[in-house]
């Protein structure tokens, strides 16, 4: 029987038991990777940070959702509610015994926990169940694992997937307890084999970290030049499987990966648009963002969310038919603050409300009807409705994007002390410096910067004697 404090509310296996996404191009279903079991912890303390605000069931969709993304098949997942966290395993012993059941009763060769486990609670989940365990986190991991396919995308996960399991030697390895000499880089006699696969691990993270700073610097190097032509960078954002892919697609004219599937597309990529004014934009497709998205994640993909930071224009694309729609904005705006971005007040923030034609005709309506008056109050245009799959919409946005871009930098005359490097070296980076003439110790210079840009360069210089 299940302990009293932890309550489950199962879903039928063939509620869950769906194929997994996606299939071959004879249109044959791809092999299943294995059965697993997915299980959502709902713990009483807000444990689960932004997730908190989600309704369970919608919680457990995400994660099957996950499961399927890497062909898992999913015979049975459910929902326990643990009142009291047991630090060891995390269910009490009736809920993990119960699970161990389902675990032989389904064939399952894998559970999934929706919920971070410490690496004692998923090497005691291991032993309990007889069958491997991993966490959110391992899970995501394992998605950006498979979809890495540029070298820069690979390095990205290859960091995070090192960073989270140095943490976890202790479940990873059996043969611990052996002791092992030997010569050179293996270590001198004694060292343990956990020793050594830290040494190791520790030494692979410190050449991925010098690789991904190379990749870091080249990138900046493109912004530079792009900057330097006077294109200006917009950046796709948005929650996995909001649309951002289709909606890049459509603006863009590539071809990248775009599928009902969650995390599709890993790798960036960066378009350039023209505009029906004449004028060029940079479109940047970006990973997509996830509740309790892992900190290895974030951290590796630094680079890539730079391009964020550096854009003239984010676009957040968001589903609007998701029921969740409200709690994911919530979570990708976390993730744009943790980068320095204030969605709600940053000007270079558009919401780009997709997905409309899966939306009744009367929430449509009311969803239009609500961005008419917010432009007659605001008299600024912060939100555009659209449908990336049939095109409704598109033009409205592409508009948009024409004034923002047309409008979005205006030319300043500055004169900046030429012993300030770092003033000079900011405004060749985030503006386009159109002419310079150098006397009197002064660099004089014509630059084009965006208005936010402009209200930055002030605010971090003032007192420079720069206008």
């Amino acid at each position: 029987m299940p302990d009293s404090d932890d309550r489950p509310s199962p879903r039928s296996a063939a509620s869950v038991s769906r194929s997994a996404p996606g299939h071959d191009p004879d249109g044959a279903a791809p092999p299943s990777a294995g059965r697993a079991l997915v299980i959502l912890p709902v713990l009483p303390t807000p444990d689960d940070g932004n997730a908190a605000a989600r309704q369970p069931d919608a919680r457990l969709s995400e994660a099957i959702a996950l499961a399927q993304a890497i062909r898992l098949e999913v015979p049975h997942a459910e929902v326990i509610r643990v009142a009291r966290p047991d630090p060891a395993t995390l269910f009490g012993r009736g809920t993990a015994e119960r699970i161990g059941g389902m675990v032989e009763a389904f064939h399952a060769d894998l559970v999934v926990i929706d919920h971070p486990l410490s690496p004692v609670q998923q090497r005691n989940l291991e032993r309990r169940f007889m069958a491997k365990v991993i966490d959110r986190t391992g899970l995501i991991l394992e998605i950006f694992g498979e979809r890495a396919h540029t070298r820069e995308g690979q390095l990205q996960v290859e960091l995070a997937a090192l960073t989270y399991q140095r943490s976890r030697l202790v479940r990873s390895w059996t043969h611990l307890e052996r002791q092992r000499g030997g010569f050179g880089f293996l270590g001198g006699p004694g060292e343990s084999q956990l020793e050594l696969d830290r040494r190791l691990i520790a030494e692979r993270i410190t050449r991925l970290k010098s690789d991904l700073e190379e990749v870091r610097r080249t990138r900046k190097l493109h912004r530079s030049a792009r900057q330097r032509g006077g294109t200006p960078l917009v950046a796709l954002v948005g929650y996995t499987n909001a649309g951002k892919s289709t909606l890049f697609n459509r603006l863009s004219g590539a071809g990248v990966t775009a599928e009902d599937m969650l995390f599709a597309t890993l790798d960036p990529t960066v378009r350039r648009i023209a505009l029906s004014s004449g004028k060029a934009m940079a479109l940047s497709d970006t990973v997509g963002f996830v509740s309790e998205l892992p900190t290895q994640l974030v951290a590796a993909f630094r680079a890539t969310l730079e391009e964020v930071q550096a854009a003239d224009l984010i676009l957040h694309v968001r589903d609007v038919s998701h029921p969740d729609t409200a709690a994911q904005k919530a979570d990708v705006d976390s993730v744009l603050a943790d980068l320095g971005i204030d969605a709600a007040n940053d000007p270079r923030v558009v919401e780009v409300l997709n997905k409309t034609d899966q939306m009744p005709a009367t929430a449509r309506g009311a969803l239009h009807m609500r961005l008419a008056n917010q432009r007659m109050m605001e008299g600024e245009e912060r939100a555009v409705a659209v449908s990336a799959l049939t095109g409704e919409g598109l033009d409205d946005l592409l508009d948009l994007l024409d004034r923002r871009v047309s409008a979005g930098r205006q030319v300043l005359e500055l004169s900046v002390n030429l012993a300030d490097g770092r003033a000079l070296a900011w405004l060749y980076e985030h503006g386009q410096v159109l002419d310079r003439r150098d006397e009197n110790g002064q660099a004089h210079v014509h630059v084009a910067l965006a208005p936010s840009d402009a209200a930055r360069f002030e605010s971090r210089f003032v007192g420079q004697e720069s206008r």
